[in-house]
């Protein structure tokens, strides 16, 4: 799936879409069972259990704005946790199967969804621990950067805040690069969580650019493909619930109801569909081109996947990638 030597940024991204391509039905048997339970849940979540916003008054004495503030940031809090809830157990089990789909495509092996299962399974508990410690970590980070400014209450400690919270936000970036390859180092070098973050932290130590620079450009295609999808169906959504497309611009809070959940859901899950695969596959080929890059893997998967000289298996002289 991908050439046996460092991968430049094309390579990387061209072997995610190879191995969506590839291994179609195991990966879209993944994606689409994940994204469609999530989904179902999600709409479940935003209908019965997120509470709506509170009304926002414009006459409002600046001490009544503060406390419609509060307000609104409960209820943000309250609506959020559950959602993000859902998304991260979706997250935990597409990225673990994904994980081994994507390092058996590396050794041009084939891999079904009982395989994959079946090798991602014990990991799960520590890929949870992973995921949870690093959403700690950022949110410490976050809080210790922001909670000076809050606790002086005044003008100058609103300006405070704003800057804590930017370097706040710098720091948590950082980290967050420096750690992105530890889910991988986790699944397929079958380290403990700490282990597996120290060991992200080590293949990343000098290519800290490199690897933000691949994950920002991954995100910015997975927004725009995920946007492309979704415009149809929240127009679609807009149009068939409630006052139809004239709705979107007459302002105020829309109450949506079932076919506008039911509709925009669908798109979600075509969008996960697709996205899911290239957002993991990225990862783990960026994990094994640091590997490549500093361990010299590249022989050692040319040996698994009985491959001489890069490019020729025992007794083929065609060439291969």
């Amino acid at each position: 799936m991908i050439p046996l030597r460092p991968l430049g940024v094309g390579e990387i991204l061209d072997g995610a879409v190879s191995t969506l391509r590839t291994h179609w039905r195991t990966v879209l048997g993944i994606t689409v069972t994940v994204s469609v339970i999530t989904q179902i849940l999600d709409v479940l979540v935003r209908r019965y259990l997120v509470p709506q916003p509170p009304e926002v008054d414009p006459n409002a004495t600046p001490e009544e704005v503060l406390d419609q503030l509060g307000d609104q940031l409960n209820a943000t809090l309250v609506g959020t946790a559950p959602v993000t809830a859902i998304a991260l157990i979706g997250t935990l089990f597409t990225t673990a199967l994904l994980t081994v789909v994507v390092s058996r495509s590396v050794l041009g092996r084939e891999v079904t969804l009982a395989d994959a299962w079946r090798e991602a399974r014990p990991r799960l508990p520590q890929l949870l621990g992973l995921i949870v410690l690093l959403l700690l970590i950022a949110a410490a980070v976050l809080v210790v950067a922001v909670l000076p400014g809050l606790l002086l209450g005044s003008a100058g400690g609103a300006v405070l805040a704003v800057l804590g919270g930017i370097a706040g936000a710098v720091v948590t970036l950082w980290l967050m690069v420096r750690f992105a390859l530890a889910s991988p180092a986790l699944m397929l070098e079958r380290q403990g969580v700490i282990q597996s973050m120290r060991r992200s932290a080590k293949l990343v130590r000098g290519a800290w650019w490199r690897v933000f620079g691949i994950l920002l450009l991954t995100m910015l295609l997975i927004f725009i493909v995920s946007l492309i999808i979704a415009i149809p169906f929240g127009l679609i959504a807009f149009a068939v619930d409630g006052e139809g497309l004239s709705g979107m611009f007459s302002g105020g809070t829309p109450d949506f109801g079932w076919p506008f959940l039911i509709i925009t859901g669908i798109g979600a899950v075509i969008a996960s569909a697709i996205t899911y695969p290239i957002s993991a596959g990225v990862t783990v080929l960026l994990y094994v081109d640091q590997r490549i890059r500093r361990e010299a893997l590249d022989l050692e998967l040319a040996r698994a996947a009985g491959v001489n000289g890069h490019g020729t298996a025992p007794g083929d002289d065609t060439p291969r990638s």
